[in-house]
C-alpha cells in the first residue's frame, strides 16, 4: 500500500501487487498529496488481505497521563472513506480489545501526546492488529465513542489544553450500549458508491425528534450544496442499548430524513443496514464491493413491498381526487357523487397491481392480489413524512413529488421510487395508446 503521509479521506493511496504497480503508484499518489495536502511524501505499509479497518480513540493530558477509550468499527468504506462507523466493533474480543488499547496508550505515552486523538490499526481475520497511523485531532466520527463512554471529548481536550490532569482512570472508562454513524452525502450511490450531486435544499428536515439520534451538520433548509466544499451533509449519530437496537434507530431515523435539492446516499445508507452480512458483523474493507458487485441500485422490492407501495400509492390517489373535489368557499351544497369504492392500477418498477379502494372511517381498504389491507388515514399529502400503518404494521414513506398524470415520486426504504396510478378504465387501454416518442 502506498500511501500520502499527510494523508486522509482516502486520497493519495493506491495498492501496488509488483514492482511496475508500485512506481506507477508513487508516481500517481505523490502528485495526488502534493496538489491535496502540499505534502507529496509517501509511505509504504504492507498490505492486509480480508481487513478490517479499527481505530482506538485515546486521551493525554501534559503530565504524562494517557488512556483509551476503546474502539471504532470503521470497515464500511468506499474509495478508503469511512460511510457507517459503529462503537464498539462487533468483532474484537476483549482480549484484543485490551491489546489494541493497551499499544494505542503506549503510543500516545511514547510521543507525549497531550490531547484526543485517534490510533488506526488494520485487523486480519485472525485478530492480528497492525498500526495504520495516527490522527493527532478529533475525528469525524468522535460522537460514537462519547455515546458508548459518556465522555465529553471537546470537555477533555479543554481541560487538557489548558493543562489540567485527567480525572479519568483507565477503569473509569466502560461501554454502555451501541452507537453508528452515517455519514449522510449528497452524492448518487448508483455512481460508484457516491459521486458528488450539487445544488439548493429547497426542503430540509433532521430526524432530530427521534430519541437516541444526534445530527451535526452546518446547513439549513436553502443552502446550497456546491462543488468548492466536501460533500457531507450531516453526521447521523444514533444511539441504542444494543446493536440491533442502534440499528433500528438508524433506519427510523434514515426513513424520517428528509432532503430534497440534491441526490444523496441515504438509498445506500439504509440498505446496508438491513443486509444479513452488515448484521452479521462479519464484514471487511471490501464490503460494498463483495455486496454490490454490479453498483448499488437502490433498494430491491419483494413482494410485500411491491403490494405496500402499491397501496399507499393508490391511497394518495384517492386523496388527491378527494380534495380535487372540495372548492374552498363554496357555499352552495352539492350532491355527493364520489363513488363508493375506486378501481385503479399501479405501476411500479414495471409490476402492474390492480387493486380496489374504499375509504372508511379512519382508515382505506384496499384490495389487492393478497387480500385486503387496511391503511389508516392519519396523513396528509402535504406531510413531509407519511408515517401510517398498513394492516397494523408501521410503514414510513415521502411522497416527494405528484403528477396530475397519475405520476407519484415516493421515498420507501431510503429509495425513491416512481409509481404511476390510473382508473382502471384508462389502464385497460395503454396496451393499444401509441408509444410516445421523445
Amino acid at each position: 500500500m502506498v500511501k500520502a503521509s499527510a494523508g486522509g479521506g482516502g486520497k493519495g493511496m493506491r495498492i501496488a501487487w509488483n514492482d511496475e504497480e508500485a512506481a506507477m503508484a508513487f508516481r500517481l499518489c505523490s502528485e495526488e498529496a502534493a496538489s491535496s495536502f502540499g505534502d507529496d511524501r509517501m509511505l509504504v505499509e504492507k498490505f492486509v488481505d480480508s481487513p478490517r479497518h479499527i481505530e482506538i480513540q485515546v486521551l493525554g493530558d501534559k503530565h504524562g497521563n494517557a488512556i483509551h477509550l476503546n474502539e471504532r468499527e470503521c470497515s464500511i468504506q468506499r474509495r478508503n472513506q469511512k460511510v457507517i462507523e459503529e462503537a464498539p466493533s462487533p468483532f474484537l474480543d476483549p482480549a484484543t480489545r485490551a491489546a489494541m488499547g493497551d499499544q494505542a496508550v503506549q503510543l500516545s505515552k511514547a510521543i507525549g501526546y497531550d490531547s484526543a486523538g485517534t490510533v488506526e490499526f488494520l485487523c486480519d481475520s485472525q485478530k492480528n492488529f497492525y498500526f495504520l497511523e495516527m490522527n493527532t485531532r478529533l475525528q469525524v466520527e468522535h460522537p460514537i465513542t462519547e455515546c458508548i463512554t459518556g465522555v465529553d471529548l471537546v470537555h477533555q481536550m479543554i481541560r487538557t489544553a489548558y493543562g489540567h490532569p485527567l480525572q479519568l482512570k483507565q477503569e473509569d472508562v466502560g461501554i454502555r450500549g451501541w452507537a453508528f454513524e452515517n455519514r449522510v452525502y449528497a452524492e448518487d450511490p448508483t455512481k460508484n458508491f457516491g459521486m458528488p450531486s450539487i445544488g439548493r435544499l429547497y426542503k430540509y428536515e433532521e430526524p432530530k425528534s427521534i430519541s437516541g439520534v444526534r445530527c451535526d451538520s452546518g446547513i439549513e433548509e436553502g443552502s446550497e450544496i456546491s462543488m468548492y466544499y466536501d460533500p457531507m451533509i450531516c453526521k447521523l449519530t444514533c444511539y441504542g442499548g444494543s446493536r440491533e437496537e442502534a440499528i433500528a434507530t438508524s433506519i427510523n431515523a434514515l426513513d424520517k430524513y428528509v432532503i430534497r435539492g440534491v441526490t444523496h446516499n441515504i438509498p445506500l445508507l439504509r440498505d446496508v443496514l438491513t443486509e444479513p452480512t452488515f448484521n452479521s458483523g462479519t464484514f471487511t474493507t471490501s464490503y460494498l464491493q463483495e455486496t454490490y458487485p454490479d453498483g448499488f441500485q437502490g433498494v430491491q422490492l419483494s413482494q410485500a413491498d411491491t403490494l405496500a407501495i402499491s397501496s399507499l400509492a393508490a391511497v394518495c390517489h384517492c386523496k388527491e381526487a378527494e380534495r380535487a373535489r372540495v372548492r374552498l368557499n363554496e357555499k352552495k351544497l352539492k350532491a355527493d357523487r364520489t363513488p363508493a369504492a375506486r378501481k385503479l392500477v399501479v405501476d411500479v418498477k414495471g409490476e402492474k397491481v390492480a387493486v380496489t379502494v374504499m375509504k372508511k372511517a379512519g382508515s382505506y381498504t384496499v384490495t389487492g392480489p393478497a387480500g385486503n389491507v387496511e391503511v389508516v388515514d392519519n396523513f396528509s399529502l402535504a406531510d413531509s413524512v407519511i408515517d401510517t400503518q398498513l394492516n397494523g404494521e408501521s410503514l414510513v414513506a415521502q411522497l416527494i413529488k405528484r403528477d396530475p398524470s397519475g405520476q407519484l415520486r415516493i421515498r420507501f426504504k431510503g429509495t425513491a421510487l416512481d409509481c404511476m396510478v390510473w382508473p382502471a378504465e384508462a389502464a385497460a387501454l395503454l396496451d393499444i395508446m401509441p408509444v410516445k416518442v421523445p
